[in-house]
């Protein structure tokens, strides 16, 4: 605790107290304003806000700056795998060789779901959204599994936490399978987190799935990269619900559901749907200019980002692995990605773009990659839930325990009319 803020009003002097976290801005702490002046604060988007203390991730926006647990993302992703990063989100720490021992194989056996929701993925249309779909089924794990939704006790909490983090892409694959009309595939104890992913989207019973190593690795960084990334809109979410003592697999499902907003978790197929709209790489001069013009509503897709003011630290990673997949698979002749990466060029060069910094971000080479994969744009979304799945569990985690957690009850700033009288139907008129 450092030297209090001053809030002048008229003749009124308010004492606000500052906080000081590890590293980043200092914070105003308002939680006494109210009480002290009558008055709230107005923050739309609550972007000068911190909602919630956390120890998990921290953003600097301007420096390019992402670290889970003071780890920078990039080390994670290069050096790491995915379930490493699993056990540092929830446990704070990164795990020795036992530890990780262990908590793979708790991931691993807990990879199936209960028969039955095989039966439950026939109630939707086949023409559904996977999106949707995962909204439900997750929603409906705490039907499977009400013997760990008991969030007073920590060891139903992790026991959820464990389902959540191994049943996510079994329920994503189901999702696509449904989706294109091929029957369910079981996941398998013998492969990695990434592999067994592959092999429940991608295998059919009529003959044997190859694991490719280097897509296997590509899909286990776009799980690590996208783990998690602070107080974002469906984290937020997930913790909104979390405060009234909401079951994990509600507040999970809630989540889900922010994500699949184009601004946030469709940003990935929103810039591969801008890659068709361009269409030809002749085309792309007329998308620029019209990039350019503050007159025209289009934006480029995939360019920029909401946090990072400078180069995105996930982008790197994703390029790198883009450009490997690609070499992998060989593919050169695709005009989407023929698109892509001239735009790429064009975006790290163009002095209207560097000036503005508009470099590609991670939405951007982390939808080619999945499109290379073999991925539709429908499933983008489905397979961020399935990376973000581990840090909402951590932040939900996080937020149970919190000793001085409340639940959540944002105001507002009322602009509507005043009281009246309630007049008869017959005296209006």
């Amino acid at each position: 605790m450092t030297e209090a803020a001053k809030l002048s009003l008229g003749a009124k002097e308010t004492e606000l107290a500052l906080r000081q976290g590890t590293i980043g801005p200092d914070v105003v702490d308002i939680a006494s304003l109210y009480k002290n002046t009558g008055l709230f604060t107005y923050d739309p988007g609550f972007t000068s806000t911190a909602s919630c203390e956390s120890k998990i991730t921290y953003i600097d926006g301007d420096e390019g700056v992402l670290l889970h647990r003071g780890y920078p993302i990039d080390q994670l992703a290069e050096q790491g795998n995915f379930l490493e990063t699993c056990y540092l989100l929830l446990y704070g720490e990164l795990p020795t060789r036992t530890e990780m021992s262990d908590f793979t194989y708790r991931v691993t056996r807990h990879t199936m779901v209960h028969e039955q929701m095989s039966r439950f993925y026939t109630g939707f249309r086949r023409d559904a959204h996977p999106m949707a779909v995962m909204v439900g089924s997750v929603g409906a794990l705490s039907a499977f599994y009400h013997d760990s939704t008991d969030i007073t006790d920590p060891h139903q909490r992790m026991v959820a936490s464990i389902r959540m983090i191994a049943k996510t892409p079994t329920l994503a694959a189901m999702a696509y399978k449904y989706h294109i009309g091929q029957p369910f595939v079981y996941p398998r104890n013998d492969l990695s987190y990434a592999e067994n992913f592959l092999h429940m989207c991608f295998a059919v019973p009529c003959e044997p799935y190859q694991i490719n190593p280097v897509l296997a690795r590509a899909m286990d960084r776009i799980f690590t990269l996208h783990a998690d990334h602070e107080q974002n809109a469906s984290t937020s979410t997930v913790r909104l619900a979390g405060s009234s003592g909401a079951n994990p697999f509600a507040c999970i499902a809630a989540g889900i559901a922010c994500l699949w907003g184009p601004a946030h978790g469709g940003a990935n197929e929103a810039a591969l749907n801008m890659l068709a709209e361009i269409g030809t790489k002749d085309r792309i001069p007329e998308f620029i200019a019209r990039a350019k013009d503050k007159n025209d509503p289009f934006r480029l897709m995939g360019f920029g980002h909401r946090v990072y003011k400078n180069y995105d630290p996930r982008a790197k990673i994703m390029q790198q692995t883009c450009h490997e997949v690609l070499t992998e698979l060989g593919i050169k002749d695709d005009p989407l990605l023929e698109v892509a990466m001239e735009l790429e060029q064009i975006a790290l060069h163009d002095p209207y773009f560097v000036e503005k910094k508009l470099y590609p971000n991670v939405d951007f080479y982390s939808g080619i990659t999945l499109k290379a994969l073999g991925f539709p744009t429908t499933m983008f979304t489905v397979l961020f839930a399935v990376a973000r799945t581990v840090g909402w569990i951590a932040q939900w985690k996080e937020m149970i325990e919190d000793p001085h957690q409340r639940i959540g009850r944002p105001r507002q700033l009322y602009t509507g009319a005043a009281q009246r009288e309630y007049a008869s139907l017959d005296s209006r008129g």
